[in-house]
């Protein structure tokens, strides 16, 4: 069994206690990981703020830290296949799913080397006797907790723009999947970053995450994960009035209109809710179609959930585990409550008899009102609704408190663009879910959260203006 670590100013450091990390597919132990303490943190968020007070990043010139993010890059390329295995067995993912997490990671360090020498300000005209200018100013420390569905690759999402910006980051890894992201921060230590710089901790519940983001020396927070802990967040940060990016999840749903192509409308669907057990915010968890496909797409999309192969990651199925028991339990019982409030299970529904935590690619016939179609599941249950006009499935569509994505599935440019343009959400895919990249923004509204990630869009949250302004001495 292998033992990781926690990196803490420079040096990888033990603890006196750990915590086990389990594999998904097989429901066996897999390693542990050392638990850090409130001391580790007040050590990392010290280290952090004497980063920042020196200068070590925001005053070397932001060509040099284009050149960090780069060979940082190259590092984390070089740890793609033992990274990727890593990644598989503690997250159940398929292996090349997970070799795919760094390889998108090392896209965030390429794609923001590319702006860490463009953040320009401007010159405000104010008069012969003036000069103004703005700044782009690093906030300092920031503390980003990481979700446990996606560790690597959310963890360079966030941690790429920050240090292109000039700020040092605190990391509070997930407790079920935090081992992965030990090889990448691994791979960033070989760039040549500063000292105290990075800090990755993985802690017990949410004993770690609540003290960093109350902590005196925080200067922003990066949130992903549910909208329960992330209210909680914000109650913290209301204190000190921290700046944050929160991205909370979402229902988020696609709306099939009456000339859309099935197969195409297939691909999205099998992508859009059964990868990675459909354990994804952005997921299409509604599928809404007009009433005159309903029973075409309907048998279309029970025929492909039915015929996906289920298995542990490294046999690189159709379909993987959940990440947890407890949230096998979860979703399989919001699959029974759906069934008590009169939802029909068109498949799937049950566990199936493999060894590990695997629920079957689900289906359900439900109405918009239930609780299925209005909470997030996070695990592969498709609703699946019919509508008969543009505005009640926009309305459906819009009908939760959620706001991440949505998508519209037609050949009408005309219609899909009209209706793209009046659903709620930070993104709209129109003809293939999760059509964005690295290069386009990501965030939410509503309980979806606020703030962006990705793209050019992304750096701005990492940086405050500021405005200087010259009263010129003439004769």
């Amino acid at each position: 069994m292998t033992h990781f670590l926690n990196y803490i100013d420079g040096q990888w450091c033990d603890a006196d206690r750990s915590l086990t990390v389990m594999n998904p597919g097989t429901a066996e132990v897999y390693a542990t990981v050392a638990q850090a303490s409130i001391a580790d943190a007040d050590r990392a968020m010290a280290a952090a703020r004497r980063c920042v007070n020196e200068g070590l990043l925001s005053d070397v010139r932001p060509a040099i830290r284009s050149q960090w993010m780069l060979k940082a890059a190259a590092a984390i390329r070089e740890l793609v296949d033992e990274g990727g295995l890593i990644a598989c067995r503690e997250n159940g993912k398929s292996l090349q799913d997970a070799k795919d997490e760094f390889l998108e990671s090392a896209r965030y360090f390429e794609y923001y080397a590319g702006m860490a020498d463009k953040l320009e300000g401007t010159s405000i005209p104010l008069g012969k006797n003036y000069i103004d200018f703005t700044q782009y100013v690093p906030f300092g420390v920031s503390v980003q907790i990481v979700p446990w569905n996606f560790p690597v690759s959310i963890c360079a999402r966030s941690l790429a723009p920050a240090l292109a910006a000039g700020n040092a980051v605190v990391i509070k890894s997930p407790e079920i999947s935090p081992l992965a992201m030990t090889l990448l921060i691994k791979a960033i230590e070989k760039a040549g970053f500063p000292q105290g710089a990075i800090h990755l901790l993985c802690g017990k519940g949410t004993e770690i995450g609540s003290h960093l983001v109350q902590h005196p020396e925080v200067d922003q927070i990066v949130f992903t994960g549910s909208v329960p802990t992330g209210q909680r967040i914000l109650q913290d940060a209301a204190h000190r009035a921290t700046p944050s990016v929160m991205e909370l999840g979402g229902k988020s749903a696609a709306i099939v209109l009456r000339d859309a192509d099935l197969q195409t409308l297939l691909k999205s669907v099998q992508a859009g809710i059964f990868f990675n057990a459909g354990q994804v915010c952005s997921a299409m968890s509604r599928l809404l179609v007009h009433k005159t496909r309903y029973e075409e797409v309907k048998a279309a999309v029970v025929a492909m959930a039915e015929g996906l192969v289920i298995g542990q990651g490294e046999s690189q199925p159709d379909m993987t585990p959940l990440i947890s028991k407890e949230q096998q339990t979860r979703v399989l019982a919001m699959i029974e409550q759906a069934r008590q409030e009169g939802a029909k299970i068109l498949t799937g529904g049950y566990a199936p008899e493999l060894s590990g935590y695997f629920v079957a690619p689900t289906v359900i016939e439900a109405t918009p009102d239930m609780q299925i179609a209005q909470e997030e599941v996070f695990g592969p249950v498709l609703v699946i609704t019919p509508f008969e006009t543009e505005q009640q499935a926009i309305d459906i569509a819009n009908g939760t408190v959620f706001g991440l994505v949505a998508g519209v599935f037609g050949e009408s440019l005309n219609q899909t663009l009209r209706v793209a343009q009046q659903l709620r959400g930070g993104q709209v895919f129109i003809n293939e879910w999760f059509a964005g990249g690295i290069e386009t923004p990501f965030g939410g509204v509503g309980l979806s959260g606020f703030g962006r990630e990705k793209g050019q869009e992304a750096i701005y949250s990492y940086v405050h203006t500021r405005n200087i302004a010259i009263r010129l001495q003439l004769d």
